[in-house]
């Protein structure tokens, strides 16, 4: 599950800063001499390669690249090794909350009304995620024409840094049996494959909890041929268009955390390029900002028109999610994904169990079920909440619980992305449209029936509250501030007006530069010479039950 589920639950309940406390400083992180701050770039400097962003597709990219080239990898974000216990599993809703200078994500919220991030660090999503790891389904290879054996080879590659085999305790063992209980079969046991069923799936956290992400590919670089700025804001790609039949990239323009201008321009290898791999909303957004996209939008920010292409932000979309909080009579222990169930009806069921609330959510929830249960407030808080963590820390009451939570898998709704302003600083506008297509729905629908069948289900029974009914529970997320759209009367008694209302991201967006539309099955930009785009931004679908495994093995 891309940027998890539980993020968008708890963003309302908390606060701008956290105090981060329990880090394990234990695991050394990986030094990189070529890994610098913006601030100590040349002024002028030439590259094979000019890499936007270091994230999940950027730093396998790179990495790859060097073994033949000289190459520059821009990351507007910083490092994720400055405080390496930071992005621990312990440390997921603390890190992904973080709104300060220096946290790993930018929050959005899209046109919908539905809270987002996009990440903002070395290693893009996968420093923040969730950590599931598994593979994208065979259409999806055959859709994108890629050579299987490499696909192979590269996801091989991959998983010598990240990948793991996630422990299956109590409370995610029995939601996997209940899954199995009802219908979501068979038992595939654990496979990196996508196939029907339930099955156990990798993770990017390790024995102890500690997190490997994209950014430890570049172990795999030459520290002579790889060059990585840090907080390296790209203000637009720059253009030839004099005596070439096409616009030919030439270089970038960036700006260092002190706003000095610096340009980085291409060799006069025939085979240099500028490759994007900004995300699927960063990507199109910069190709607007220098001049690739819907003239019309463009002449209208001032933005002079290299390439007039209207579908650059075109054909985003964003996979439904929608959950149930699950308080538990018994205690839990503290879990992110560890397994999938895969329906035939178009859903993929992941849950995490065991995690922190701020003191302010925890009291939102209270209030919540004591108006459900027509009883205290505090007899509601001793309901879910299993003890004080660190009483020094804001993050310090761990839930005795869990939340379950259903996608839907490749959803035909589709939005768009533009312009706000002619800063790239800034969030581009995006509205995805969710559930405007009518299967879309249905298949949320069928998706929370099989969860609520699991939450009922015997193997799951000694986790459930028997005075929590699921009417009570389908109350209580309505009741939740988890997203800025409108409650309706029956939004807890129709399924349908659950789904509509209550949605929210599994940060598994994509789209705006498609293949077919605005590259072509070799990634390289349509009608541009020089320009190509490695990242989700290009993707019709989103790979797999989470697509941070096919993005890194799509890098390499």
């Amino acid at each position: 599950m891309g940027f998890k589920t539980w993020v968008v639950f708890l963003a309302l309940g908390l606060v701008a800063h956290f105090d981060f406390h329990g880090f394990c400083f234990a695991e050394k992180a990986p030094y990189y001499s070529f890994v610098q701050e913006a601030t100590s770039a040349p002024e002028v400097s030439f590259y094979d390669y000019i890499i936007i962003g270091g994230g999940t597709a950027g730093c396998p990219l790179a990495a790859t690249l060097s073994e033949s080239a000289n190459v520059l990898v821009l990351e507007r974000g910083g490092s994720p090794y400055v405080k390496p216990g930071k992005s621990d599993k312990e440390n997921f809703f603390p890190n992904i909350l973080d709104r300060s200078h220096a946290s790993y994500s930018q929050e959005f919220i899209s046109e919908d009304g539905v809270y987002n991030a996009r990440a903002r660090v070395l290693g893009g999503g996968s420093v923040i995620n969730a950590g599931f790891y598994t593979y994208a389904e065979a259409d999806f290879l055959k859709q994108s024409s890629l050579n299987v054996a490499l696909v192979n080879q590269s996801y091989q590659w991959v998983e010598n840094k990240v990948a793991f085999k996630p422990p299956m305790l109590q409370w995610q063992s029995a939601l996997r049996d209940g899954l199995l209980e009802a219908g979501v079969l068979p038992n595939n046991g654990f496979t990196y494959d996508h196939i029907y069923g339930t099955k156990i799936g990798g993770t990017i956290f390790d024995g102890d909890g500690h997190r490997h992400t994209a950014a430890d590919l570049l172990e795999y670089a030459s520290s002579y041929t790889t060059k990585v700025y840090l907080h390296a804001t790209v203000q637009k790609i720059t253009f030839s268009t004099q005596g070439v039949s096409s616009p030919r990239a030439e270089g970038v323009v960036f700006e260092d955390a002190k706003g000095v201008r610096h340009w980085a321009f291409l060799t006069t290898d025939y085979k240099s390029e500028v490759i994007l791999s900004a995300g699927a909303l960063g990507s199109p957004q910069l190709l607007m900002l220098s001049g690739v996209g819907p003239a019309k939008q463009l002449e209208a920010l001032g933005i002079k028109v290299v390439m007039d292409q209207p579908m650059v932000g075109r054909r985003m979309v964003d996979n439904p999610l929608n959950i149930l909080l699950i308080p538990s009579p018994r205690p839990v222990e503290l879990s992110l994904v560890s397994f999938v169930g895969i329906t035939r009806s178009g859903s993929c069921i992941e849950a995490c169990s065991g995690i922190s609330f701020t003191p302010s959510w925890t009291q939102r929830v209270a209030q919540v079920l004591a108006s459900i249960l027509n009883q205290t407030e505090e007899s509601s808080v001793g309901l879910f909440k299993e003890a004080t963590v660190d009483p020094f820390s804001y993050l310090n009451a761990r839930i005795r619980g869990g939340i379950v939570f259903e996608k839907v898998k490749n959803p035909i709704s589709k939005g768009h992305l533009g312009l706000r302003s002619t800063n790239p600083r800034d969030n581009p506008k995006v509205k995805f449209n969710y559930f405007q297509a009518p299967e879309d729905l249905r298949k949320c629908v069928l998706g929370m029936k099989t969860v609520i069948d699991a939450i009922n289900s015997k193997a799951f029974s000694k986790f459930r509250l028997k005075k929590l009914s699921v009417q009570a529970l389908l109350d209580l997320i309505v009741r939740l501030p988890l997203n800025r759209r409108r409650r309706h009367l029956n939004s807890a008694l129709s399924l349908e007006q659950f789904c509509i209302d209550t949605v929210m991201t599994i940060w598994h967006y994509h789209g705006g530069c498609v293949v077919g539309k605005v590259v072509d099955h070799d990634y390289k930009v349509q009608g541009v010479d020089a320009l190509r785009i490695i990242d989700g931004s290009t993707f019709t679908i989103s790979p797999g039950a989470n697509p941070q495994a096919t993005v890194m093995m799509l890098g390499r």
